[in-house]
């Protein structure tokens, strides 16, 4: 049974995006003058851009630079996804939430911003988490989808309703130093799915949060996603579509990668076994036998407190980098960061009690299955990590 086309897209690559386009008025004309007088661009171009719609999934580290400037250009209809709050750790990077935000919705605080900037833009408010039940309905309405999201769930969950709903995705990673975009189109070339089939073991790759972010680069690769935005509505320039865009912050370098749809590709191939949305949690989790092996691993701050305090006080292991120590540790860690730990073993007794601890709990995960294939037998993992324990036990120690 052949899956059912995507409806077509209002998008061409070669022409932009379909007619009717509206009319601008007097002031929009004032304040699009810039775009005005660019031969590729024209008054053409920004009824075009007036006429479009964009879906951004998320509203932090990408989301902010591309909502702002696909604002700021004229953009007749945003949406804007996200369920989370303001922290004050994403002031480094978000640069659409302010000091005063923190606390509120990041919908609100990114909604007041944008208005304040460019009022002429209509606004979609979806305060949800995007999920297999809801996607397909949140999406379906916008003519291009920005992936701001930073994980492999949601990441994967928003290619496959792009394909299935046939519009373009237009991809951004982070990490540290590290930024990749690329426009991922069934329609036109390869999908994510092409280029990654399944995703790493969990724990594998930490998130920002985890292994951190220069607060610069989600600007960059963020208005690289609204630049090919704007390319695809006006139909100029060449757009991503099969290219892999990787930048180095610290060498201020790019480099190019050419990708090729895969024939055999699940999702969007000649015989796809994929033709609607999965349990993304369960496609990214761990294998059946993880499961098994993780049960039980977890300890509480309050039963780890109890546990130092006794006479035979098990091992605490710290499994952060360097940088995190400096910034906050529970007295009698030993610290061996993840990336080492398997070469370091010898330096761990094996049949002593370990409690492990990282950030928030992935990466102890990780170090308590590398222990197990190890040998060591009495391992668990400090559930939370250290921020749970300076909630829980030592509010004195700094968050991050």
């Amino acid at each position: 049974m052949k899956p059912v086309p995507p409806p077509p897209s209002r998008i061409d690559r070669d022409t932009g995006i379909r007619a009717p386009w509206p009319e601008l008025d007097r002031a929009e004309v004032e304040r699009y003058s810039r775009h005005l007088i660019l031969p590729d661009v024209g008054m053409e171009g920004q009824r075009k851009l007036k006429a479009a719609s964009i879906a951004l999934v998320g509203a932090g580290g990408l989301g902010a630079p591309a909502a702002l400037y696909l604002a700021a250009a004229g953009i007749g209809r945003l949406g804007l996804i996200d369920f989370d709050v303001v922290d004050e750790s994403n002031l480094q990077r978000q640069v659409i939430h302010t000091t005063n935000s923190v606390g509120t919705s990041k919908l609100d605080s990114a909604a007041t911003r944008i208005r304040d900037l460019n009022p002429f833009v209509q606004l979609d408010l979806h305060e949800v988490a995007l999920t297999a039940a809801n996607a397909l309905e949140v999406l379906a309405d916008y003519d291009i989808v920005i992936d701001g999201t930073d994980n492999f769930p949601t990441r994967y969950l928003v290619n496959d309703a792009c394909v299935l709903l046939g519009k373009p995705n237009l991809y951004g990673s982070i990490f540290q130093f590290e930024g990749q975009a690329s426009v991922f189109w069934a329609a036109e070339g390869p999908c994510y799915r092409c280029l990654f089939p399944e995703p790493p073991p969990p724990g594998l790759v930490p998130n920002c949060a985890e292994g951190g972010v220069l607060g610069v680069l989600p600007g960059i690769i963020g208005t690289l996603q609204a630049n090919e935005a704007i390319k695809l509505i006006l139909g100029k320039g060449d757009p991503l579509i099969g290219r892999l865009v990787l930048y180095d912050a610290l060498q201020t370098r790019f480099r190019e990668l050419n990708l090729r749809a895969d024939p055999a590709c699940a999702l969007c191939g000649a015989n796809p076994s994929i033709r609607e949305l999965i349990d993304y949690e369960h496609f990214c989790g761990l294998s059946a036998d993880q499961l098994v092996a993780g049960s039980g691993d977890l300890i509480s701050p309050s039963k780890v407190r109890d546990r130092l305090a006794a006479a035979n006080a098990p091992g605490l292991l710290d499994v952060r980098n360097r940088g995190e120590w400096e910034i906050c540790r529970i007295d009698g860690a030993t610290l061996i960061p993840l990336p080492e730990l398997s070469e370091r073993l010898n330096e761990l007794e094996p049949a002593q009690e370990w409690i492990i601890y990282c950030k928030m709990g992935p990466r102890g995960d990780r170090a308590v299955q590398i222990l197990r294939e190890a040998g060591f037998e009495n391992v668990v993992n400090l559930e939370g990590g250290i921020l749970a324990w300076a909630e829980e036990i030592e509010p004195n120690l700094p968050r991050y």
